[in-house]
């Protein structure tokens, strides 16, 4: 199953900057393990804000909240989750 999800962080500003360096780090290891694993098949930064795309293959919505719960910066984000279906004019088939 293919969910598009947009994140929308924002930290408390009682976070040291380095508490949130110790964020970003954790962050960048989970996400890229997600990407070598195939459950998350793309991200886009969203310009001029700490916001992103990203694309999730999952099982099902249990899994997908698995995921998402599992990012380290977790209870710092607004999530938007959207379900995806292959559209009959879609020209390529990459995710399906």
């Amino acid at each position: 199953m293919l969910f598009l999800a947009r994140m929308d962080v924002t930290f408390p500003e009682s976070l040291t900057p380095e508490q949130v360096a110790d964020f970003q780090v954790r962050e960048k290891e989970y996400s890229g393990n997600l990407q070598k694993e195939g459950v998350m098949k793309g991200i886009w930064r969203v310009v001029g804000e700490y916001a992103n795309y990203s694309i999730y293959d999952v099982r099902d919505n249990d899994h997908l909240h698995e995921v998402l719960s599992g990012f380290p910066m977790y209870k710092h984000m607004d999530i938007k989750v959207t379900p995806l279906a292959q559209h009959p004019n879609a020209t390529r088939e990459d995710f399906f």
